[in-house]
């Protein structure tokens, strides 16, 4: 029993992979494409080469696995393989299914960004940062200018002479420093305690170099109101003043490198899409073609098999896969073919029966039919010698020939019975085809001066791999036939031509007569055994020259028109023929009447 598994004949990799390469694929376009913005809005410049290389890599890897399953689906088109078309057609529709849900957001998507860029591109963002920038500037020389006088206005020698001093609104700590053994010591202060130095910012006079975070929010200012003194005043600037200006920066570099972008950003919207998107959408037509495969292929497969037993083949049975939708259809076709395996056994075993009680019925009549002239001679031999003894020797002769011939048709009858009946072992060999027809032609030529032979069209270089004993008594039978029904006058004509089946090579030999032709109510049963035209045949030649062709692997038919003559044509495989004369022709480069062949 042959068996077809359901399964696709080529697949790069199975439908489970694919989903696990699609969840991966995923994954790194969420990791890369963060990573792609953190890397290109920080540094503000297009991704190098190196990463080109790199995000190309994945699209590039799915583009060759897709190409090649769009290959093999073309070659399965162009080579007419059964449920390509169907396969062509169901990706088409995951294509257009592909395409129309792509389609939208990659168009929403290219307008989102260009009104986005063209508002962008509307916004004045340098300006504005250049205005908070002044903005902050004039607020730090405002600080500045209070501070001086208030500096100048206030009376620091009283308010850190004795304590309960109060400090005018702005100023932070006063606090005086006097030379020491290690350098300056702190001395009086009024002010914040968290403001409290324990060493002088600068021993240059004016306002001192601001250092963080200790000076986060002040300003200090140093001065000598006495010899070896040395005095601090310190400003407060507010709490968020200078996380305000870091801000201002920060954001203003920020829009420095969006700004360098803005040139750019189509290109970074292409590369976007081409490194995370459209790997996706490859990814997903991979997918679709796998799973075209995988529904087409159990209807390619039961497509198959039942063109296969239309040909007759009865022994296949088609392997379904667990839990396969087509599982159901798959079975009740195994169970059809099975049952249609049974019934035409039992169809062949009664058909069998039927031809040889036929054959068993005609060989009866054949040979009932000369023994009634025998037992006549007999009986008149017998009467002859029983009633006028002396006058045998008048009936005797005629009488002896009579049973003689008779008994020799019998013999002949039995003879060409048991060559049909009997298992043939032909003896094959390579036959060079033009040798075997001279010799079967050649004693006709001489008996038969009438007919004339044409074998001009079998090349020498034809040969068939073929039992040449057999393959002369099929050319004997052929002629003899052709020569009865020219009446022993007219053309026979023999040639052979090499012509393609499908994959195979035959050599197609014909033989052809002008006789009278076959009627149409006879073309149907001349291979029959018995049946027969001629009031000497015996009804065997042709099965037997059938049997003998169809034992080689080959086939035979005819054409005929009553009043035009008769072909016979023979195919015989050459597939493995040393030599061969000329091109092969097409499969049906010579016409066959099918309901005479």
């Amino acid at each position: 029993m042959k068996s077809v598994r359901t399964r696709p004949k080529y697949s790069i990799i199975n439908i489970r992979g694919l989903i696990l390469i699609y969840f991966l694929l995923c994954v790194l376009t969420v990791l890369f494409s963060r990573n792609f913005f953190t890397s290109t809005l920080a540094e503000g410049r297009l991704p190098g080469l190196l990463n080109l290389v790199v995000f190309f890599t994945i699209p590039a890897v799915l583009l060759v696995f897709l190409g090649a399953s769009i290959v093999g689906l073309f070659r399965d088109i162009i080579a007419r393989r059964t449920g390509s078309k169907f396969k062509a057609r169901l990706l088409a529709y995951f294509i257009v299914i592909v395409v129309f849900a792509a389609a939208p957001v990659t168009i929403i998507t290219t307008i989102s960004i260009n009104e986005l860029v063209r508002f962008w591109r509307s916004i004045d963002t340098g300006a504005a940062m250049e205005a908070s920038q002044s903005f902050a500037l004039d607020s730090y020389a405002g600080h500045i200018e209070r501070f001086d006088r208030l500096i100048r206005e206030t009376d620091f020698d009283s308010l850190l002479a004795g304590p309960g001093g109060r400090l005018p609104a702005g100023i932070a700590a006063a606090q005086d420093f006097t030379p020491g053994p290690g350098g300056w010591i702190p001395g009086a202060f009024t002010g914040d305690e968290a403001r409290r130095l324990s060493y002088p910012p600068s021993t240059q006079q004016g306002y001192a170099p601001r250092e963080m975070p200790r000076d986060l929010g002040l300003i200090h200012h140093v001065s000598y109101p006495a010899k070896n003194r040395l005095r601090v005043i310190s400003y407060s600037l507010g709490e968020n003043f200078d996380q305000a200006v870091a801000a201002i920066d920060n954001e203003k570099n920020h829009f420095e490198i969006i700004e360098s972008l803005r040139t750019n950003f189509r290109i970074l919207f292409v590369f976007y899409y081409g490194v995370f998107f459209f790997p996706t959408l490859l990814m997903t037509l991979i997918i679709a073609i796998s799973f075209t495969r995988r529904v087409t292929q159990p209807i390619v497969e039961l497509t198959e098999a039942t063109r296969r037993v239309a040909e007759g083949d009865f022994s296949i049975q088609i392997l379904a896969r667990r839990g396969d939708e087509l599982g159901l259809l798959i079975r009740s076709f195994n169970a059809m073919v099975q049952d249609l395996e049974k019934s035409r056994a039992a169809l062949v075993k009664a058909e069998k029966i039927s031809i040889w009680q036929n054959m068993a019925q005609q060989l009866a009549h054949e040979i009932k039919n000369p023994l009634t002239p025998i037992k006549l001679s007999a009986e008149r031999v017998l009467r002859r010698w029983q009633n006028r003894p002396e006058e045998i020797g008048e009936i005797l002769e005629s009488s002896m020939l009579a049973i003689i011939q008779e008994t020799e048709g019998l013999s002949r009858l039995l003879t060409e019975f048991r060559t049909l009946s009997k298992p043939m072992e032909p003896s094959q060999s390579w036959t060079k085809l033009r040798e075997t027809v001279e010799e079967a032609a050649a004693p006709y030529r001489s008996s038969h001066p009438a007919v004339d032979f044409d074998l001009s069209h079998t090349g020498d270089g034809i040969s068939v791999k073929i039992d040449k004993h057999r393959l002369s008594q099929v050319l004997t039978n052929l002629i003899i036939n052709a020569i009865d029904a020219m009446n022993g006058k007219g053309l026979i004509e023999i040639r052979a031509d090499l012509v393609k089946k499908r994959e195979s090579r035959y050599c197609r030999l014909s033989v052809r007569d002008t006789g009278k032709g076959i009627a149409k109510q006879e073309g149907s049963l001349i291979f029959t055994p018995y049946f027969t035209t001629k009031e000497s045949g015996t009804g065997l030649g042709l099965p037997i020259v059938e049997r003998i062709v169809n034992d080689h692997g080959g086939s035979i038919w005819f054409n005929s028109a009553e009043g035009m003559g008769t072909t016979f044509f023979i195919d015989l495989p050459i597939d493995d023929a040393p030599q061969t004369a000329g091109p092969a022709q097409e499969e049906f480069s010579v016409p066959r009447i099918p309901e005479q062949g």
